[in-house]
């Protein structure tokens, strides 16, 4: 067979991407706060686009109701279906975007205004605005320093203090950082402890307590040794530690009451990040008829917008060359495009939550002990769309109803086995744990075995690692540092 040059022809067919795809899979991911700085960027770029108001004649998607009826199915119109991203019909070979998406995330509850409101309510507002600690501290140095010198290497160290008011640094740190001796550091954090809050600057717990103590006019002998032995005070060497203070049962509960009192972590009380208030993209009420519910997008937050068309007339008619005509016809293309990608995301997400909604209507009307084992994968199953759409979809979005405000991660939850052969969420397991373990007596601590016969009589089949495992999440200690923490709560009474 000889070797040689030859011109082949073959032609293919495959599936790609198109940039106006990518963009809608963008667009399911965001927030309706991230989607305003979208449509933001859009209209700075676009000249036939205009931000839009909503008006409850124009706008082109209606609640969906009355449940269980098909989520959706009325509110979609012909041509108008929500929108789907198969990933057998893409190029894997080109960036996705596409991740694992775990199921199990979620977010905690927060106090949300009820469905009709602008926004959030008062209750879920934060401090954002208020004073930063950093800013708080800044503010008194100049009234107390001795000195310019020594009001620059306060302002340092007050720049190295934690959002929970400890220095984060050493002093030789400090004095190597500024290139001033060790001595003028220390009279300068000496100066930051004196600020408000009292026991800021310290760089130890046991310090932040001494200086709250010397405050108050307690740092006697006794409270020193009980608070430089605070690890025995966590062991719960109560016989030993107030054999050391030499002091009877009565004063030693005094002196524990009297350090209970003090504030740990006194930074906190300032908002140095600005907690950012949870604006929920969906709103979830009681059907006014019957036994179902209303679901709607949050208005107040969802931008909106409109192409302009007087506008575009007024181009086109200046637009005399054939570029000039070319490059309109691409503004309007891609302003009609916007909309109904806006538009299919809002269907696609309504569709989305309404089958969320369904699938947990126990928690909805009961509470976190009828939340189902759940699924991407069920819930895509039920709406017919693909798991990567619903894992889109869900993320950082945020349901209002009545129970407060969740995250839609938040209802896909890994199931356990229960006695009536259906499953039980882990969150359902992790809420029975701890209501039991808020009852239960001082006196008789439930152990871990003891948690999984109760639990066994209220229908859910666990082992003794998996109930240690939710303990140990939800930030519960074991039955020994829950009688040693309420022996030690007991010993004022």
């Amino acid at each position: 067979m000889a070797l040689g040059p030859r011109l082949d022809l073959r032609q293919s067919q495959s599936l790609v991407m198109t940039p106006q795809l990518q963009q809608a899979i963008k667009l399911l991911a965001l927030s309706n706060l991230e989607l305003e700085t979208f449509i933001g960027q859009a209209l700075e770029a676009n000249p036939l686009l205009e931000a839009g108001d909503i008006r409850a004649d124009d706008a082109p998607l209606q609640p969906l109701e009355e449940f269980p009826s098909e989520p959706g199915a009325d509110s979609v119109a012909e041509g108008e279906s929500a929108l789907d991203i198969d990933l057998s019909a893409i190029d894997r070979d080109r960036d996705t975007g596409d991740g694992d998406w775990g199921d199990g995330d979620w977010g905690g509850s927060l106090s949300a205004g009820g469905p009709g409101e602008d926004g959030p309510s008062i209750d879920e507002r934060g401090a954002a605005g208020g004073l930063s600690l950093t800013d708080h501290l800044h503010t008194q140095i100049g009234a107390v320093a001795a000195d310019a010198r020594e009001a620059l290497i306060a302002a340092a160290l007050i720049d190295l203090i934690d959002d929970a008011g400890y220095v984060t640094a050493s002093l030789s740190e400090a004095a190597d950082m500024l290139g001033v001796p060790l001595a003028e550091v220390e009279r300068a954090l000496a100066l930051v402890q004196s600020l408000d809050p009292t026991g800021v600057g310290a760089r130890t717990l046991a310090e932040c307590l001494a200086l709250q103590a010397k405050e108050a006019d307690r740092y006697d002998p006794c409270i020193a040794r009980l608070i430089d032995n605070l690890d025995l005070l966590a062991r719960g060497e109560i016989a030993r530690l107030r054999r050391m203070c030499d002091v009877d049962e009565d004063d030693f509960a005094d002196m524990l009451a009297e350090l209970r009192s003090y504030d740990p972590k006194p930074g906190l009380a300032f908002d140095s990040a600005g907690e950012a208030a949870i604006a929920p993209d969906i709103l979830l009420s009681p059907a006014p008829k019957g036994d179902g519910w209303d679901i709607q997008l949050n208005e107040a937050t969802l931008p909106r917008a409109v192409v302009n068309r007087a506008y575009y007339v007024e181009l086109r008619g200046g637009c005399t060359d054939k570029q000039s005509r070319a490059w309109l016809s691409e503004q309007l293309t891609e302003a009609n495009w916007l909309i109904k990608a806006l538009d299919q995301r809002a269907r696609t997400i309504l569709k989305v939550a309404a089958e969320i909604v369904k699938q947990q209507d126990g928690f909805f009307r009961r509470g976190v002990s009828e939340l189902r084992p759940l699924t991407l994968r069920t819930v895509a199953d039920a709406i017919e769309m693909h798991e990567s759409t619903v894992s889109r979809v869900t993320s950082n979005k945020y349901i209002a109803c009545p129970r407060g405000t969740f995250e839609l991660k938040y209802f896909f939850t890994s199931g356990v086995a229960s006695a009536d052969g259906e499953g039980a969420s882990s969150e359902a397991v992790k809420a029975a744990i701890r209501e039991l373990i808020d009852a239960e007596d001082p006196r008789k601590i439930l152990s871990d075995d003891t948690l999984v016969t109760m639990l066994k009589d209220r229908g859910f089949d666990l082992a003794r690692r998996t109930v240690a495992k939710y303990r140990e999440a939800m930030g519960i200690g074991s039955s020994v540092q829950r009688r040693r923490a309420k022996k030690l709560a007991n010993l004022r009474g």
